[in-house]
């Protein structure tokens, strides 16, 4: 089977490899897309080269069919339409045995500490496994687990209906915010600099508006009639939207952090104390977030093919992260069956 295996900075290596025999507790998956995220970028640029052990295959995005099951199997069958939760804690550490699993203090993140889904055959720990309805697309399934993301953000937000809802950066997780969040009934405006992102976001009926060409701040409280909104998704990974995301909110609003920043930014604590404002962190997901995310896109909440800007087979990896690495693309999947470099 093919498989495309990060081998360093910047390197992709698309390599011929024998599947594992599937053991017992394990679902062999076949995977049919991976989808291509800014941890991936973060893997590709080298910045986790201390956590990632090369040669790596990665990929954390995906969807796929079961095609074996290890003895003691009984959650699914061969042919169910599957995805992964790619969390593995140890159960053991102060976060766990606090009721925090989906941020283990040891967690093996499955895709990034372990092999991931840019293999054709995948074995998987059984209890990762998630079912997905049988008529749900599986290029559109691919997007559960970042749609988990911004589901599990939202509600790290306590958005609720009539809130305004500000969010910094109008890349693929920032949609996916304001699209949850405006399913929960909130106002969004969406602050982006790149037009092509602009105009992609403008597309899905949103506000969207250049920070650099429009002063955000008196714009937000022009809309809030002098409030601040309720809460500021900060999703850019921008030092300067750090700092902007303290200024928008109101008294005793919320600030989420959601962007991996790869180094400590400044922030406006000034702000936070002078309007008790609450600053909190958003990381990955638990179960109920993905159950959400999958109901989600089976109910077209989601406007997946939108988001979808392009397939590349395996054998089109490194494109695949060139396209993303520039901006042109909102999502990249991999066709991790087909080989077949496109015309």
């Amino acid at each position: 089977m093919l498989t495309a295996r990060y081998t360093g900075a910047r390197s992709i290596e698309i390599s011929e490899q024998q599947p594992d025999p599937v053991g017992p507790g394990q679902v062999q998956i076949e995977v049919a897309y991976a989808g291509i995220c800014g941890t991936d970028l973060h893997i590709f640029h080298g910045h986790m080269d201390g956590r990632v052990d090369t040669p790596a295959v990665i990929g954390h995005e995906m969807s796929g069919v079961v095609a074996a099951i290890g003895d003691g199997v009984t959650t699914v069958q061969v042919g169910d339409h599957v995805t992964v939760m790619p969390l593995d804690w140890d159960g053991t550490c102060p976060a766990c045995r606090a009721g925090h699993q989906h941020i283990c203090q040891n967690l093996n993140f499955v895709g990034i500490d372990s092999p991931g889904a840019l293999q054709r055959l995948w074995n998987v720990d059984a209890n990762l496994v998630i079912p997905l309805p049988a008529d749900l697309r599986l290029d559109h399934a691919a997007l559960v687990e970042p749609v988990a993301v911004a589901v599990h953000d939202v509600r790290r937000g306590e958005v609720s209906r009539g809130d305004r809802v500000v969010v910094i950066g109008g890349g693929p997780i920032g949609v996916l915010i304001a699209t949850v969040a405006r399913h929960q009934g909130a106002e969004v405006t969406v602050l982006e600099v790149d037009p092509g992102r602009r105009a992609a976001v403008a597309a899905l009926g949103f506000q969207v508006l250049d920070p650099t060409g429009t002063d955000p701040v008196a714009w937000v409280d022009e809309w809030t009639a002098g409030a601040g909104a309720d809460v500021a998704f900060e999703v850019s990974g921008a030092a300067a939207a750090v700092l902007l995301s303290t200024d928008v909110v109101k008294v005793r609003g919320t600030v989420v952090i959601v962007a991996i920043h790869p180094e400590p930014r400044p922030m406006n604590l000034q702000r936070v104390f002078w309007r008790e404002l609450r600053l909190l962190g958003a990381r990955v997901y638990e179960r109920t977030d993905f159950e959400t995310a999958v109901h989600l896109l089976d109910s077209a909440v989601i406007p997946a093919d939108a988001l979808i800007s392009a397939i590349q087979p395996i054998t089109g990896t490194a494109a695949a992260f060139a396209d993303l690495e520039s901006g042109r693309a909102m999502k990249v999947l991999i066709d991790v069956g087909s080989a077949e470099v496109p015309a």
